[in-house]
């Protein structure tokens, strides 16, 4: 096995790319999986945890790593793609190890774990070395100083610490997309989980919640005091927090209404009146919408934001007032492409398409289908008899409502 450097920090290694022979990405570093010893001696490490296509997590023994660089990770051949079950007697450094308050035995200082380094053994097994500490915070603007020590000048890494915190795992798990970073907080132990999902703030935690299982989803909440749970369902947008209500008891469900924001909550209201996997049931009552007299120039600003997805930025809906979902009457789409070809100060007017059929919010999931199918769109307007605007179905939110709930471990059962 050839590597380089000789010293490999856990933190680093996360979110790198593993590659077969070929030179084909087969996966991405989520984990280490580690055997623990007796106090301190050095854990062996006996594989990586890798995330596969459909988030699936498989277990990469190191046996197979054939090269660990600053940018990659390189195997034998291709993964076996049966499930990462954690053994009782396995430990996962990023997430059971990171946070776990220790005492440096060679000076008596107590801190927090925020990395670890693995390198080669004589043995030519890998094994746990080093381990990076901080010390608590000197106040309010002093941050705790940091120390890398042996691994057998540690104590506290061999045993279960129930005050052990979510700071450094946060803070990777801040550094991820959301899907990836639903996906370790997933694989946690249930209370280890919780800990951290509480440690986000309100804005990561509902971008993580709405790429979490719904019984993750519950979970989680639940665990939420009613304040701050309401306020993580104002952060999501409205047809993911509706969704996420409509599975709680109803009168969970009616305390955290009445505590968002009325604006906020009006929109789940009326989200959820309407049946699940029909076009009302799938929308999202906030996409861009302008009036008449608005620019190319208008039109452009405001697909920009970054808080977009693609699918809703397709599209720009030109309506009457009120702007806001309902909306006056719709007068047409504009579409980015065309938008694009425009001189900026156009009329978003009198570039409109006023002739594709729109959606009522009854229509069936099949009609949603081969409506953009039809059209080739990845979005299209939902609206009323009156023909006002009541939100925009999206080609992801068809998919998450068409495909099985465990559609990643069915699509990646197929690939092994």
């Amino acid at each position: 096995m050839s590597v380089a450097p000789t010293r490999v920090y856990a933190a680093r290694l996360v979110g790198l790319p593993i590659f077969d022979p070929q030179g084909d990405q087969v996966g991405k570093v989520r984990d280490l999986v580690v055997s623990m010893r007796i106090e301190g001696a050095q854990p062996r490490v006996l594989g990586m945890v890798a995330e596969v296509f459909g988030r699936r997590r498989v277990f990469l023994p190191m046996t197979r790593v054939t090269t660990i660089d600053s940018g990659q990770v390189y195997t034998t051949g291709l993964l076996n793609m049966r499930r990462f079950e954690q053994r009782s007697t396995e430990t996962l450094v990023m997430g059971q190890m990171l946070d776990r308050t220790v005492t440096i035995k060679s000076s008596g200082v107590s801190g927090t774990v925020y990395d670890v380094a693995m390198e080669r053994a004589r043995t030519r097994d890998w094994v746990l070395s080093r381990v990076a500490i901080r010390e608590p915070n000197k106040g309010l603007r002093r941050r705790g100083q940091t120390h890398v020590v042996e691994w057998d000048d540690v104590v506290g890494l061999a045993r279960e610490d129930d005050r052990q915190g979510a700071t450094h795992l946060v803070a990777a798990i801040n550094e991820m997309r959301p899907a990836d970073a639903a996906s370790m907080l997933h694989d946690l132990p249930f209370e280890r989980r919780n800990a951290v999902a509480m440690a986000l703030d309100d804005e990561r935690l509902a971008d993580v919640l709405e790429e979490l299982p719904e019984e993750d989803q519950v979970g989680i909440l639940e665990r939420l005091d009613s304040e701050r749970a309401a306020d993580v369902l104002e952060e999501m947008s409205a047809d993911d927090a509706a969704d996420l209500i409509a599975d709680l008891p109803p009168e969970t469900a009616e305390i955290l209404l009445q505590l968002m924001e009325p604006e906020e909550a009006e929109d789940v209201r009326r989200l959820m009146k309407y049946v699940e996997n029909t076009a009302g049931g799938m929308m999202t009552p906030e996409p861009v919408i302008l009036g008449p007299d608005a620019t190319v120039a208008d039109a452009l600003a405001h697909v920009r934001n970054p808080e977009l997805t693609p699918a809703l930025a397709s599209l720009v809906y030109v309506c009457r007032q009120p702007l806001e979902c309902p909306t006056g009457k719709l007068l047409g789409l504009a579409h980015i492409q065309r938008l694009l070809r425009e001189p900026p100060s156009t009329l978003v007017a009198g570039v409109l398409d006023d002739e594709l059929e729109v959606l009522r919010p009854e229509a069936t999931i099949d009609d949603v289908a081969a409506h953009l199918a039809t059209y080739n769109l990845v979005a299209a307007p939902v609206v009323d008899e009156n023909r006002r605007l009541l939100g925009a179905v999206t080609v992801d939110d068809l998919l998450d409502h068409m495909l099985p709930d465990n559609w990643r471990e069915r699509a990646a059962e197929r690939r092994g």
